[in-house]
């Protein structure tokens, strides 16, 4: 209900020795039979912040990526009792579902990454416990449709609802991508069954990716990038030694002037975590938003 919710109130209220070697991602083996998505521009990242925090870090993300922001509101957004604020922030670059309890969060609630909007969430549900993933918050209804939060291979929540009457937003400018770090252990299968689930396709799986992109420039890791119709998903395979911030930012956003971008970020309270680096066709950054959201941003380079 989470990322619905928002969608909701937006609609009615206005507006190496990185990671050891290992066998390539394959893609699924069988045609695809139904696509689950409805679009990226409905898939939001969530982040949870104190509400004294609030107000600022939607600023903040409006100032860096410009759009557009529903009213705030306070809301019941899990199967039981709780309250918080809320609000949903659509940016050409992605959309994001802000909240601040004002009661404790109820589990596991706060650790799932992104809520996509599904054609069917009996389907979608049905789906991807035949891929492998776990419904750890099954079903359940609200005023406008159903909610329920799935758990992949390697700990990857996610959240999928269900509109009874679907929303109607413009594309994206730039689809968002959704940074997963994982073992080696489990990347192989995630990657697999990710893809099964999403009707997705395997861009580039690099056994070698410069190490730089993960704070350890004196070796390399294995960096899979993956698109489908629920957006772009970046899967980082490491072994797990990462200096902070790296594996705390949950999204990478694209803006077409990084150096405008982080300007913007900063003007408005972020903070500049790393620097921007060249690497594989982009520059990339790591900022700190008020009240602790970390995300990556980048700008494709001229080749």
């Amino acid at each position: 209900m989470l990322s619905k919710i928002l969608v909701v109130a937006h609609l009615l209220l206005g507006l190496t020795g990185l990671a050891p070697a290992a066998t390539p991602a394959k893609a699924p083996p069988h045609a695809p039979r139904s696509n689950p998505a409805v679009g990226a521009q409905y898939d939001t990242t969530h982040v949870y912040v104190a509400p004294g925090d609030f107000d600022q870090l939607v600023s903040s993300l409006i100032a860096t990526f410009g759009g557009t922001k529903s009213k705030q509101g306070v809301f019941t957004v899990t199967p039981t009792p709780s309250e918080t604020m809320s609000q949903l922030v659509l940016t050409p670059a992605g959309s994001v579902s802000v909240f601040g309890f004002k009661t404790p969060i109820p589990y596991p609630f706060g650790a799932e990454r992104t809520g996509y909007l599904v054609k069917d969430l009996d389907a979608a549900l049905h789906l991807a416990q035949a891929e492998g993933a776990d419904v750890i918050v099954t079903s359940f209804p609200d005023p406008i449709g159903r909610d329920a939060v799935i758990q992949w291979p390697g700990g990857v929540n996610m959240q999928l609802y269900w509109h009874t009457t679907p929303p109607s937003y413009p594309p994206l400018q730039t689809a968002p991508e959704n940074r997963v770090y994982l073992s080696a252990d489990k990347a192989d299968e995630f990657v697999t069954r990710f893809l099964r689930f999403s009707r997705g396709k395997l861009l580039a799986d690099d056994r070698h990716a410069p190490g730089i992109e993960i704070g350890r420039p004196e070796g390399t890791y294995r960096a899979i990038r993956i698109d489908s119709p629920f957006g772009k998903v970046t899967v980082l395979v490491t072994d797990g030694h990462l200096p902070y911030p790296y594996g705390r930012e949950l999204t990478g956003y694209e803006v077409s002037d990084l150096k405008n971008a982080l300007d913007r970020a900063t003007a408005s309270g972020a903070k500049l975590l790393v620097p921007a680096f060249a690497s594989r066709g982009r520059q990339s950054a790591l900022v700190e938003f008020p009240g602790g959201y970390i995300a990556e941003i980048h700008a494709a380079t001229s080749p």
